[in-house]
């Protein structure tokens, strides 16, 4: 049975379309990747042991960095059972992801295509996969 899957990926989230047999499935992958985040203490940027001045950046970045992997894995999963894949998408996870395929020899092979795309609605992701894989 021949499965392919087109991955529509944003930052908030991915659409993940399936297709099989002149069938489709969508799944929605929510990222939660927090960009605007607030960590505690953080309008306080002197300790409280005199001179030492402390920034909350590097934890800011850890965080996201984390988020982001975890995001990866949760799309990795959905890929390995297809045949071929395509991204497409507006921001730059679309990008990440494709580095993060192409360091997995199994998981190269199946990328077909990274494509810049604006924001879709959900009828026309499907049809641009659709699409796509009919050609």
């Amino acid at each position: 049975m021949k499965q392919n899957i087109g991955i529509w990926i944003d930052t908030k989230q991915a659409v993940a379309i399936k297709l099989f047999n002149n069938k489709h499935s969508v799944k929605i992958i929510e990222s939660n990747i927090e960009t605007r985040e607030r960590v505690a203490g953080e309008s306080k940027k002197y300790g409280r042991f005199g001179g030492q001045y402390m920034t909350f950046e590097k934890n800011k970045l850890n965080r996201k960095n984390e988020q982001i992997n975890q995001f990866i894995k949760n799309l990795i999963k959905e890929v390995e059972n297809c045949e071929s894949v395509v991204l497409f998408g507006p921001s730059k996870m679309k990008n990440i992801f494709e580095k993060e395929l192409l360091k997995n020899l199994k998981l190269s092979i199946k990328l077909v295509g990274v494509y810049n795309s604006k924001q879709l609605t959900e009828n026309q992701m499907v049809a641009w996969v659709k699409d796509f894989f009919q050609k």
